[in-house]
C-alpha cells in the first residue's frame, strides 16, 4: 500500500512538472529548429525538461510552498508527521530546502511518470505479440525466429519488474529525503524551543499565582479557624471576627482565582498579563492574614509599576504563608522601601521553637519567590538567620515584564 501510495505522489510530480516543461518546449523547441512545441524529437523533450527544472525550482522559494509539499508528503510518502516542519518557509535555509525538495519531487516523477505511460503497454505487447501473428504483421515486425519470440514475454515481464522496483526506489528516496528538505531546520527548531519556552514560562507564571493566593488564603483560613474552635465557647466576638476574616479571605481568594483560571482558558493568548492585587491593597491582606504584622513603608509604593508592585504583593503574601504554615502565626516584621530604582523587601519572623514540618517534595513557596524576582531581573534569598528567618528581595522598578 506504501509504495503504491508513493508511485501516486512520483506521478503527481510529473503531472505538477507539466506546465513546466510546456515553457520549456517553447524555449527549447526553436532553438533546435522544431516549430511544433510536441514534437517527437528525445533532443527536445530532455532540453525542454532541463529548463523546466530551474523554472520550477524558482517557483518553489516562495514561503508558502513548504506547507503545500508537507500535505502531500504526509499523506503519499508514509512518513511520520511529526517530523515534516509546519508552516510557511520563512528562513533562506527553509525556502532553499523546500525548492530543494520540489526539484526533486517532479524531476523524478516526470522521469517516472513517463516510463509509467511508456513501458507497460510496450511490455504487454512483447507478451502477447508471440501468440498472436497478426498482431506481428499489425505491428510490421520483422521476421524474428521462434526461439527469440519465446524470449519476448520474458522481456516483457522483466519491464514491468524494473519499473514497479525503479518506482518504489524513486518513492524510497524521496521519503528519506523529505525528512530532511522538508523537516524541522535549526532556525525552525530554536522558534518551536521559544515558543515552547515562553509557554512554559506562562504556565509557570499561573502556577506561581495559583500557588501564592490559594495556599495563603488557606493558611490563613485554617490558622482563623482553629483558633476561633478553640475560644468558641468562652470568646464569641472574637469567632464572630475569625468568620468575617474567613468570609474576605475566601472571597478575595475565588477573585483571584476565577482571573487566574480565565487566563488559562486563553489558549491563543499567551502573552496576557496577569491582573490581581498590588501593594497599594497590602494593608487589606495584611489585616486578615492571621499574622501580626509591624510594616514599615519608606517612599511612595503607589508610583512603584504594575508589574512590579503584583510581585511585590505576591512575594509579601507568600512569605506570611510561610510563617503562618512554618511557625504558627508569630510576630512578623515588615519593611518595603524604595532605594533608587529598586523597591527592597524584607521579613523577618522568629523561628519556631520545634521543627517545622516539612511537606512532600519541599514546598514550592521560597522557589517561587526566587523565581519571580528573577523574571524581574532582580534576586531574592530566604533562611535562617540566627534566631530569625528572614526573607529579603530586591526589585528594579524597570522590570523585564
Amino acid at each position: 500500500m506504501r509504495a503504491r501510495l508513493r508511485w501516486v505522489h512520483l506521478i503527481l510530480g510529473g503531472a505538477l512538472l507539466m506546465p513546466y516543461w510546456l515553457v520549456g518546449t517553447v524555449v527549447v523547441g526553436p532553438l533546435l529548429g522544431s516549430g511544433n512545441m510536441f514534437s517527437n524529437s528525445l533532443a527536445v523533450q530532455f532540453g525542454a525538461y532541463g529548463v523546466a527544472l530551474p523554472i520550477a525550482a524558482a517557483t518553489a522559494l516562495f514561503p508558502l510552498a513548504r506547507p503545500v509539499s508537507v500535505a502531500v508528503a504526509k499523506a503519499l510518502c508514509g512518513v511520520p508527521a511529526e517530523l515534516f516542519a509546519e508552516g510557511p518557509a520563512r528562513s533562506r535555509a527553509a525556502r532553499l530546502r523546500t525548492s530543494g525538495w520540489f526539484t526533486l519531487h517532479v524531476g523524478i516523477g516526470a522521469l517516472i511518470s513517463g516510463a509509467t505511460l511508456a513501458l507497460p503497454p510496450f511490455a504487454v505487447s512483447l507478451i502477447v505479440v508471440p501468440f498472436f501473428p497478426s498482431l506481428r504483421d499489425w505491428l510490421e515486425m520483422p521476421h524474428y525466429p521462434a526461439w527469440q519470440l519465446a524470449l519476448f514475454p520474458f522481456a516483457g515481464i522483466a519491464m514491468l519488474i524494473a519499473l514497479a522496483a525503479c518506482a518504489a526506489a524513486a518513492g524510497a528516496l524521496l521519503a528519506r529525503q523529505a525528512q530532511v528538505l522538508l523537516g524541522h531546520t535549526p532556525a525552525d527548531r530554536l522558534a518551536a524551543a521559544e515558543r515552547r519556552a515562553t509557554e512554559l514560562a506562562e504556565r509557570n507564571r499561573l502556577a506561581r499565582e495559583l500557588h501564592d493566593s490559594v495556599g495563603h488564603a488557606l493558611s490563613a483560613v485554617t490558622l482563623q479557624a482553629g483558633a476561633a474552635r478553640r475560644v468558641l465557647d468562652s470568646d464569641p466576638d472574637f469567632v464572630r471576627e475569625a468568620l468575617a476574616a474567613i468570609e474576605e479571605t475566601t472571597r478575595r481568594t475565588v477573585g483571584e482565582l476565577d482571573s487566574v483560571l480565565g487566563l488559562l482558558r486563553q489558549d491563543d493568548d499567551h502573552t496576557t498579563q496577569l491582573g490581581g492585587p498590588a501593594l497599594d491593597t497590602l494593608d487589606g491582606m495584611l489585616a486578615r492574614s492571621g499574622v501580626p504584622v509591624s510594616l514599615i513603608a519608606d517612599g511612595d509604593l503607589a508610583a512603584v509599576p504594575a508589574p512590579v508592585s503584583r510581585e511585590a504583593y505576591r512575594i509579601v503574601q507568600e512569605g506570611l504563608s510561610n510563617a503562618l504554615r512554618h511557625a504558627g502565626a508569630p510576630p512578623v516584621s515588615l519593611w518595603i522601601a524604595l532605594r533608587g530604582e529598586e523597591l527592597e523587601i524584607t521579613m523577618e519572623n522568629p523561628l519556631p521553637g520545634r521543627a517545622p514540618a516539612v511537606r512532600p517534595g519541599g514546598g514550592r513557596g521560597v522557589r517561587g519567590i526566587a523565581e519571580r524576582a528573577t523574571l524581574l531581573g532582580g534576586h531574592a534569598q530566604a533562611g535562617p538567620e540566627g534566631a530569625l528567618w528572614r526573607l529579603s528581595a530586591r526589585l528594579p522598578l524597570a522590570g523585564r515584564r
